[in-house]
């Protein structure tokens, strides 16, 4: 089966669940409307029940409970209705996602993380992580900045092979379940942008203010005592002569103890959202039975504490709706009475004190999971894509017709490459304007990261040893700081040079992607200083690929021996316009459309 027809058969099964949530959503839409109807109509008879007792007296008032009871039994099915509708309608949006992913429509449908790339790393900028229609935007789907951190990590920081096995397996189990990833993308309730769970980690841990038992039980009497007062006072109009003592006792506790609960409230209650859906995740995790070691992993870490994880963060959570009572207009006064606030804001300091400190642990478990689910959507999207074999042994990359993962659906052209081992270890490319060399070279970059994050890659088989991507594929002058594009481009060369040198000390060898060598200086500069950056390279055991327009520098190879390569992309200027077939060749490239294409758009050359 081609990968046309594995992606029709995903995109079928994805418009199916369209078709069927579209025909839940009309039925509930019914069924709304129908029960909205009978709320006013209910609503209607209690008032006319209501009017007929109070002006006429022909009715015992002991009717309006008929409508008022059955006003209060629609209310309740009609927000349950609304709830599911609500659940429906995030399912479709999710399907939308992914049919979008499967049509290339998915630009800026996702997520640009662009506050995750840090300065100067080695190839994020140069591999389109981050920002609009980039990596990141086609495979994040964690709803927390957890998710969304422990993903962005992977991708900036090539695990170890044991740690890439372990996520491929897991990718791999996730892939096939549907209705779990479909679950974690609606679960809950929604949150404007990914829940903060690093904000809720650092408010668990914080130093805690229990009170002693002895504390809350005392301000439990002294409550009781109040209202028992306020009661005997409004059932005979005179108060007791000792309610006077006991409110003025009551203020004086509340106002020493305003700042503290103040603070407590203010802590916890805008965790409120970020907590029900943490804990929905969580939930919804723990049901699941797994059998990938990771996943059975993620699951033991949220159980070791003894109590299930979403069962502590239940308890917060519950904590925080009755704290967010006493803004009820009715309650609000009697809450005062109760020492609501101040009860609540020390029993939230107890389950700090008690499971506070287990926060940071749950949290980074479901962020691994929703990283490790967001690789799973993209294999269950691209059943073509295969998972990498990591090999021991020098440095080496190799594919058979890998492809570029960004590039629309029926665009990519699969090319080879052998780099490393017993292969060439640089191959410089020569091509024309346009003809693929720039996005080879991403090509090869992007399906490396995403091999040491545990995803699926754009190949029909891959193998690999442990490799650290570097590029120059965004290298640009900058006005702020004074630097020309070729003073940006050799501190970028220096930076990969360091880079392939550390590789002495245990660090991964280097993968280098070099575009236009040097194009900014003449062309003995240019060729004198490439055959030197890449000689080094080659020799401190990096492996790489160098894109040309100067057919000089290919000469390069012939100076390397056989550790180097030519390979070439061609083109075809015919009926005034440029044909490329994005097909790498081996050797030097034989044509240049420069000239002609400077004539096709008027110039006179």
């Amino acid at each position: 089966m081609d990968r046309r027809r594995h992606r029709a058969a995903v995109a079928a099964a994805y418009a199916e669940r369209r078709a069927t949530s579209r025909a839940a959503e009309a039925a509930l839409d019914a069924r709304h409307h129908r029960l909205a109807n009978l709320r006013l109509a209910t609503a209607a008879v209690a008032v006319a029940i209501g009017v007929l007792a109070a002006g006429l007296g022909r009715i015992a008032p002991g009717w309006l409970a008929v409508p008022v009871v059955t006003f209060v039994a629609l209310a309740v099915a009609h927000a349950r209705l609304l709830d599911a509708r609500t659940r429906v309608l995030r399912v479709i949006a999710y399907v939308d996602d992914g049919l979008a992913r499967l049509e290339g429509r998915w630009q800026g449908r996702g997520t640009t993380g662009l506050q995750h790339l840090p300065p100067e790393h080695p190839y994020a900028d140069d591999l389109d992580l981050f920002g609009r229609g980039s990596v990141f935007d086609l495979l994040s789907t964690p709803r927390t900045l957890a998710g969304e951190t422990t993903l962005a990590r992977w991708l900036l920081h090539p695990g170890t092979p044991d740690d890439a096995r372990a996520r491929q397996q897991a990718a791999a189990e996730l892939a096939a379940l549907d209705g779990l990833r479909e679950d974690l993308a609606v679960l809950g309730p929604d949150v404007p942008q990914a829940a903060a769970t690093e904000a809720l980690c650092v408010w668990a841990t914080a130093p805690t203010q229990p009170a002693p038992l002895w504390a809350t039980a005392a301000l439990a009497l002294l409550s009781v005592a109040t209202v028992t007062g306020v009661g005997l006072w409004i059932a005979s109009g005179e108060p007791p002569p000792w309610i006077g003592g006991v409110l003025v006792l009551q203020a004086i506790i509340g106002l020493a103890l305003r700042r503290y609960v103040v603070r407590v409230i203010h802590e916890v209650e805008p965790r409120a959202r970020d907590l029900a859906l943490t804990v929905a995740l969580i939930a919804r995790i723990e049901a699941e039975a797994f059998t990938a070691p990771a996943l059975v992993d993620i699951r033991r870490r949220l159980e070791a504490s003894g109590l299930p994880a979403s069962a502590e963060i239940r308890r917060l959570t519950r904590l925080v709706e009755l704290l967010t009572s006493r803004q009820n207009q009715i309650f609000g006064p009697i809450s005062v009475l109760l020492f609501w606030a101040t009860q609540l804001a020390w029993a939230v300091d107890r389950w700090r004190a008690r499971a506070g400190c287990a926060v940071p642990d749950w949290i980074a478990a479901l962020g691994e999971l929703e990283a490790l689910a967001a690789l799973g959507t993209y294999a269950a999207e691209h059943p073509e894509a295969v998972f990498p074999t990591f090999i021991d042994g020098p440095p080496q990359v190799n594919a058979r017709a890998l492809t570029h993962p960004l590039l629309p659906p029926g665009a990519a052209v699969g090319n080879d490459i052998a780099l490393g081992g017993d292969a060439p270890h640089l191959a410089i490319v020569s091509g024309s304007n346009m003809s693929g060399k720039s996005t080879w070279l991403r090509a090869v970059g992007v399906n490396v990261v995403f091999a040491h994050a545990g995803a699926p890659v754009c190949a029909v088989a891959m193998t690999l040893s442990p490799l650290m991507p570097a590029g120059t594929l965004r290298v640009q002058d900058s006005l702020q700081s004074g630097t020309s594009r070729f003073f940006a481009e050799i501190t970028k060369l220096r930076q990969i040079v360091e880079q392939a040198r550390a590789a002495a000390t245990g660090a991964p060898a280097t993968l280098f992607l070099i575009d236009e060598l040097l194009a900014g200086t003449n062309s003995h500069d240019r060729r004198q200083g490439a055959e030197g950056v890449l000689r080094g390279l080659v020799a401190l055991g990096a492996i790489g690929m160098a894109t040309t327009h100067d057919l000089a520098l290919t000469d390069l190879a012939t100076a390397l021996g056989p550790r180097a390569a030519n390979m070439h992309f061609a083109d075809r200027f015919e009926q005034g316009g440029l044909e490329f077939d994005y097909h790498l060749r081996e050797g030097v490239v034989g044509t240049s459309n420069a000239i002609a294409l400077m004539r096709s758009v008027g110039l006179d050359v």
